[in-house]
């Protein structure tokens, strides 16, 4: 019998493995292979056309003491990451409790904020360089109807992340379904509950909702960092890193480095301390989560 049972397990592993084994060939060929020879790359000079030369830790060596640039691109992202996340997960969150009512409409209104998530990013980065145009933009049109006058925006280093933060509030949509999916979950009788005790609004959204609610916000959280971390398409697409460097986010520069100076190993050293910062702050956020996130199997 234990014979038998050895060989039907044997033989559904062999299966499982053949059925997953287009995934396992295309992991490795387009992911593993790649950051294998990304970490060796990152320990030599090649500039896309010689021989890659060995040169050590000299590329971290310039990255951290040699390259100014460097510590601005990180600079810039880690502004647009840490004002960007949070205020993505309030707008998120607050059109989820929007769109969590029971109004007529209600699939067309989720419908129409959903789908800047899904618009293309290019067609969406054209249509802010319209809004942000500080002579025939819409924001400054509105702006000039209240007797304000509209800053330069996308042209001023000062407003210039700025500008993008905003944007990125554009695609709020997406942690918005994330939050409606939470609020589904939420047990109703917890509200009938507290409504009987004579719970005002607040309370109950702060004592009830947001505990409930709090795994869905550490998931947004961790998504949020990670996708602001790497954040590349906006800047690429309507600033080109500019005005005076204050737009050049992490990857941008990660990215002229490799595929307008050739310089591939410098770049891929760049892309293993982003990989290292990535990891670290997602183990960070994981043991703060033991703190505020609350799971319904806990007691």
């Amino acid at each position: 019998m234990e014979k038998l049972r050895s060989k039907v397990a044997k033989k559904e592993a062999i299966e499982g493995f053949l059925f997953i084994s287009p995934w396992l060939i295309g992991f490795c060929a387009f992911v593993a292979g790649p950051m294998i020879a990304s970490l060796y790359l990152s320990f030599t000079k090649w500039e896309l056309l010689d021989r890659p030369v060995w040169v050590g830790f000299q590329n971290f060596i310039t990255m951290f003491f040699e390259d100014p640039l460097f510590w601005k691109s990180l600079y810039n992202t880690i502004y647009y990451t840490f004002l960007g996340v949070p205020l993505g997960i309030i707008a998120a969150l607050s059109l989820a409790l929007l769109l969590n009512q029971d109004i007529k409409g209600l699939s067309l209104y989720r419908t129409l904020y959903y789908l800047p998530a899904v618009t293309s990013g290019v067609a969406t980065a054209i249509l802010w360089v319209w809004i942000f145009n500080p002579n025939i933009g819409l924001l400054n049109y509105f702006l000039s109807l209240l007797h304000i006058q509209g800053p330069r925006w996308l042209g001023d280093p000062g407003w210039a992340k700025f500008s993008l933060v905003i944007m990125s509030l554009w695609g709020a949509g997406g942690g918005m379904i994330i939050y409606l999916a939470g609020l589904k979950n939420i047990p109703i009788h917890l509200y009938e509950a507290a409504k009987i005790d004579g719970a005002s609004s607040w309370q109950i959204f702060w004592n009830i909702t947001i505990p409930q609610l709090t795994p869905t916000i550490f998931f947004n959280l961790i998504m949020g960092l990670i996708g602001a971390f790497q954040t590349f398409m906006n800047a690429y697409v309507m600033t080109q890193g500019g005005p005076v460097n204050s737009t050049l986010f992490y990857v941008l520069y990660l990215y002229n480095n490799a595929f307008q100076y050739y310089h591939m190993g410098y770049a891929s050293s760049m892309a293993w301390f982003l990989f290292i910062i990535v990891i670290l702050v997602t183990l960070l956020q994981f043991r703060l989560a033991r703190r505020w996130v609350y799971y319904e199997t806990q007691r």
